[in-house]
Order: C-alpha cells, then sequence, then structure tokens
C-alpha cells in the first residue's frame, strides 16, 4: 500500500512538473511568435511607406507642349482646341523622340502635340536640355532640383485650367528633350529623387538662367513681380562663353524690333538694381522713343541679344554694336556660377541656398500638393 502510495505521490509531481515545462514552453513559443509578427508588421509598414512612395512618383506625370525651337508658337488664351487623339508611344519632332502618352490637339490655326511623362522621366529630359553632361555632379544634382521645383509650381499653380498643358519643351518654360540620358545625368536626377525647394510650405517658382555677368536680377524687372527668395546675388559665371560679349546688330532689325524708323542713335536711359539696362533711348529726326530692354531683347531674339547687361553700345556704318555680359533673363540660379561652385567643392544644397536664399529642399508629397 505505501508502496502504491509512494509511486502515486511520483507520477503526480511528474504530471506536475511536464505540466509547467508545458507552460514554459508555450511562453517561449507565444514571445517568438510575438517577435515574429512585429518583424513582420515592421517590415509590412516599411514595405507599405515604400510602395506609397514609389507609386506617388511613378503616378506623377507632367504635360509639355512640345514646340518647334524655331518657331515655339503656343495656342491663343481664347483659341478653341480639340483634341483628335492620342496613344502611348514615341513621337519625332526636331530629331528628338519623345516617348510617354502623345496627343494631338486641333487648333484654330494649328496642331499641338502634347506630351505626358513621368516627373522624373521629365526632369531628366530638362537636365539634358539645359546643361551640359560632363559638368560635375553637384552642379547637375542642383539643375535637377530647380527644374523639378520649376515644373511642379507650373502643374499646382497652372494646372489644366486653360490649355491641355503645364509647360512647353521650350524656353519659354525650361528646354526639354526626348531621347538617350546620358548616365551622370541620369544619376543626378535619381540621387534627387523628389526634391524640390520649398518656401514657407510651398513650391517655389525657380528661376534660372545661363549666365549672370556677375549678378543676378530682381524679379521685378523681368517678370513685373517680387518674390522673398529670388534676390539679386554676385555671382562670377567666368567660366561661361558668355560671360563677355559683343553683337553687331543690322540698324533694320532694330527698327523693326522696336517698332521705330529713322533711328540715329541708341543710348541707355536706366538701370535696374543690378546694373541692367531697364530702358533704352532711341532718337529719331522726329523725337526720342522710350524702349524698355527686355522687350527689345525679346522682339530681337533672345540669341541675337543674349541679355540686357549691356555695358556699351556704339554705331558701325548701317548697325549697332551691342556690348554685355551674361545671357539670359539673369534672376534665380545662374548655371555657369553653379558649375563653377561646385567645382570649388559646394553641395547642391549649399549652391541652391546662395541662389534661393531662406528656402529648404523636401520631397513633394503627391497627396497634398496634386
Amino acid at each position: 500500500m505505501e508502496d502504491r502510495e509512494e509511486m502515486m505521490t511520483k507520477c503526480k509531481a511528474l504530471s506536475v512538473e511536464r505540466g509547467a515545462l508545458s507552460v514554459k514552453e508555450k511562453i517561449q513559443n507565444l514571445k517568438k511568435l510575438v517577435t515574429r509578427y512585429s518583424l513582420l508588421v515592421t517590415v509590412f509598414i516599411l514595405f507599405t511607406i515604400h510602395y506609397s512612395l514609389f507609386t506617388a512618383y511613378a503616378e506623377t506625370t507632367i504635360r509639355v507642349l512640345l514646340v518647334d525651337k524655331a518657331n515655339p508658337r503656343l495656342p491663343d488664351m481664347n483659341e478653341k482646341i480639340e483634341r483628335l487623339g492620342n496613344a502611348k508611344g514615341d513621337v519625332f519632332l526636331n530629331g528628338l523622340k519623345y516617348s510617354g502618352i502623345i496627343e494631338v490637339w486641333r487648333g484654330e490655326n494649328d496642331l499641338y502635340v502634347v506630351n505626358e511623362v513621368p516627373l522624373e522621366d521629365y526632369i531628366k529630359g530638362v537636365v539634358v536640355g539645359e546643361v551640359s553632361s560632363n559638368w560635375d555632379m553637384e552642379a547637375l544634382k542642383a539643375q535637377a532640383v530647380a527644374a523639378r521645383t520649376f515644373a511642379i509650381y507650373h502643374k499646382i499653380r497652372g494646372g489644366l485650367q486653360t490649355m491641355p498643358f503645364h509647360l512647353t519643351s521650350s524656353v519659354l518654360h525650361q528646354v526639354y528633350k526626348g531621347g538617350s540620358i546620358p548616365e551622370s545625368i541620369a544619376k543626378a536626377v535619381n540621387d534627387t529623387r523628389g526634391e524640390i525647394l520649398i518656401f514657407e510650405g510651398k513650391p517655389i517658382l525657380a528661376f534660372y538662367h545661363s549666365t549672370s555677368g556677375g549678378m543676378t536680377e530682381c524679379p521685378s524687372e523681368v517678370f513685373g513681380r517680387r518674390l522673398p527668395y529670388l534676390k539679386p546675388v554676385e555671382t562670377t559665371s567666368r567660366l561661361s562663353p558668355h560671360n563677355i560679349w559683343e553683337r553687331r546688330i543690322p540698324l533694320t532689325d532694330i527698327e523693326r524690333a522696336a517698332n521705330i524708323k529713322g533711328i540715329k542713335e541708341i543710348t541707355i536711359d536706366s538701370h535696374t538694381v543690378s546694373n541692367r539696362v531697364r530702358d533704352f533711348k532711341i532718337t529719331t529726326d522726329s523725337g526720342e522713343y522710350y524702349v524698355p530692354a527686355r522687350n527689345l531683347r525679346r522682339n530681337l531674339g533672345w540669341a541675337t541679344l543674349p541679355s540686357t547687361f549691356i555695358t556699351n553700345i556704339s554705331m558701325n556704318g548701317e548697325a549697332f554694336v551691342f556690348e554685355g555680359r551674361g545671357f539670359g533673363h539673369g534672376v534665380g540660379m545662374c548655371q555657369w556660377t553653379a558649375l563653377d561652385m561646385a567645382r570649388a567643392g559646394m553641395s547642391y544644397r549649399e549652391i541652391l541656398s546662395r541662389f534661393y536664399p531662406g528656402t529648404i529642399v523636401e520631397l513633394y508629397n503627391s497627396v497634398t500638393d496634386f
């Protein structure tokens, strides 16, 4: 009897011990399960965020009116246009291949071709069109961020309220070229993917130009508006082939551009804050006329008179000789100075902060911005 009771006691103890071990094992297994579940949740969250960002970028597109650089005609504001059709594929214009969604629109006097393309692909085409692929990487990155900001601003502010495009492919907005993309430019765009310049929580109007000639311009002198993040700054632009120039322009061309006959003399009447010409004084036998320098430059052609940074005007036979500095309107980032700064070891963020003071670089948010 005692042996039996002793045996029963041992069996109960063994059973309790085994039960205890079983509970410990369950707790350990539960801990392992929780750990694995937490890891799985973390991975899922990271994947979701990554996928959401990727999807946002992938779905963000820009609509570009492809124009002939020799005759960049845009539809008139009140021109009635209708879409004839669209297709996903390629189109060749001026020897360049543009890919994406191609739309053909018919206006009252012309046909228009609109290219809808993923934003980042568009930025690569803009950097190709605006600067050289041989430039230093930090200068290329600065150009990519400025171009992306410019595009985002126009997409948000301009929208598609009056015309079926956000930007043109010419210097009217920013040069956009199709075709193959050099590796250096692809890297610059990819490394800054989604980055834009923000001022007080909003994308800025990131003007830029080729060559400043020593000082950038106030936007109010060119575009009639002041912007707190665009102020005249000193530059070098010494690397640019357009830093100092001379142009001989036939008298007949100037008379046509100014719509004034019998021109005898052209002098500088007034300067802007950056020492560019604000107004020319044109003298004829019948009197004196005052012509805004930016208007004369536009009518002559951007390349004919590279900038309004005129240092001297003289007459030579049946032509006027203009001496000056720089190329472009002079507002915002000077591309050639950006290259000089990059070669001096400055980062693209430092370059951008120089030309757009008070701004910060952030990733655009497709939910809030679009």
